[in-house]
């Protein structure tokens, strides 16, 4: 029960971190491009990276990993999970299941995207 906790409470700073990073961006580009989202997810990807390693040559306690991977970089980004499975996939030797990986979560999610919105908007 401790960890939904700490996941609770680093989804509440994630969440707060991408939309105050997503302000910034819009202040500093416009909204012409979606320069907030891009830099949530590299950002979010680099700290898994950080992360992870760090977690790799040191003991880190459940309660950390949940609050920091699962929660703060969880809510500021699932790409940061998404990349950093596939780049394990990849030490691992596992090149097709990595491109698999990324074709199938970048197509059909783009894919789930467009059927959600005609699913609401076929109704309007």
């Amino acid at each position: 029960m401790n960890n939904i906790l700490f996941v609770a409470l680093g989804g509440a700073a994630g969440a707060c971190l991408r939309y105050l990073i997503s302000l910034f961006m819009i202040q500093l580009f416009g909204t012409g491009f979606p320069f907030g989202t891009l830099a949530v997810n590299i950002i979010g990807s680099f700290l898994m990276g950080v992360f992870f390693a760090v977690g790799e040559v040191s003991h880190l306690s459940h309660e950390l990993k949940a609050l920091i991977a699962v929660g703060l970089l969880g809510a500021l980004t699932t790409f940061s999970t998404f990349s950093n499975e596939t780049l394990l996939l990849i030490q691992e030797g596992k090149i097709i299941q990595a491109l698999m990986n990324v074709l199938l979560n970048v197509c059909l999610c783009l894919l789930m995207v467009y059927a959600g919105q005609q699913l609401i908007l076929s109704r309007v």
